[in-house]
């Protein structure tokens, strides 16, 4: 996908986070694109670095993390050059952020009403307060929650309708792209599916783009129309969901797969990856994944791996499938509702 026909356009991205120990490279030349309607995910195991590339597509990083290499191209400008003036019309009117916990996103000692109203207010210099409200009240509507409950405090909520609230205020000025950083964490699986899937409505009324964080590659397979897979701040993955279900390439992503139970069939044996993520302060020559890996040879150890397109539209960064070492004929299959 050229970044001209793209909404969203990382490029080569890198994120270092300054420590007593040393600079660590938390994000390695990632680079992906999101088309005007979709949704991308991206997955991992935690410290993976996927949060830190939400976080940087916002630009809401904070120190000790800085971007110390590449480009992030909203419509074809480089958010990395805004000034301040810029950043803030980026922020909520073209890139809004539902963050992972609901519960500290809101304001404890504010009622509802004023949190949207400081959103709408701080945006629109030309709204009234009564058309804040009158604002607030429709986006309620739009995440099925009463109007008149604006005058109430977060702890009043359940935590599936906190996660709504959350999701009504990143939509407060119709931005073009929601990034949503695990935002069903610690929510039970039931109001998971309620919150994805009003989400989904919501993204088929107004057609914005996701970018779509989280750790659970099922509940992934399901909303996401395409999927990154990092490992150890680099992506290792990129393929429709579909294929990330059915045909994995990386070893990495079949052993992610692998981890889930499946709900129908004979009991089998869960086969976890082995190993632990890799610490970044001793990153090895070659791939990121050799310790861990199965098909571990002595080019893994030796040569750095990218992401290359092995399958139409199915990137992986291996090189098994350099030497032809690994046959592209055995899928593996992974429930899809499994963790849903």
């Amino acid at each position: 996908m050229s970044s001209q026909q793209s909404l969203l356009s990382v490029r080569q991205l890198c994120v270092d986070y300054i420590t007593e120990n040393g600079d660590v490279r938390a994000v390695n030349s990632v680079s992906f694109d999101i088309a005007p309607g979709e949704v991308f995910g991206l997955a991992g195991e935690s410290g993976c670095g996927k949060s830190t590339v939400a976080f940087s597509v916002a630009r809401l990083h904070k120190p000790p993390a800085y971007i110390s290499g590449g480009e992030i191209l909203f419509k074809g400008e480089n958010i990395l050059g805004f000034d301040d003036e810029r950043l803030r019309s980026y922020r909520w009117r073209q890139a809004s952020v539902v963050f992972q916990s609901a519960m500290n996103a809101l304001n404890p000692v504010l009622r509802m009403e004023e949190q949207f109203c400081d959103v709408l207010l701080a945006h629109n210099p030309g709204m009234t307060r009564y058309e804040a409200i009158k604002r607030a009240q429709e986006l309620l509507e739009i995440v099925d929650i009463h109007p008149s409950r604006l005058k109430d405090y977060p702890h009043q909520f359940s935590g599936g309708m906190r996660q709504r609230l959350v999701i009504a205020i990143a939509m407060a000025l119709n931005p073009e792209l929601l990034i949503m950083d695990e935002p069903t964490t610690a929510l039970d699986v039931v109001v998971q599916r309620e919150i994805l899937q009003k989400v989904y409505a919501l993204k088929a009324k107004f057609n914005f783009s996701i970018l779509f964080i989280t750790h659970d590659l099922s509940l992934m397979v399901e909303f996401c129309d395409r999927i990154g897979i990092m490992y150890a701040g680099e992506l290792v993955e990129v393929a429709p969901s579909k294929s990330i279900l059915t045909a994995p390439l990386h070893p990495y992503t079949k052993g992610l797969g692998n981890s889930f139970p499946p709900l129908h069939g004979p009991k089998t044996v869960l086969e976890g990856i082995p190993g632990t993520p890799l610490n970044l302060l001793e990153v090895p020559v070659g791939c990121r994944f050799q310790a861990r890996c199965g098909k571990v040879h002595e080019r893994c150890r030796q040569e750095y791996t990218q992401l290359a397109e092995i399958r139409p539209g199915q990137q992986a960064a291996c090189h098994l499938y350099d030497s032809a070492e690994e046959s592209l004929n055995h899928p593996i299959y992974l429930d899809k509702a499994a963790g849903c």
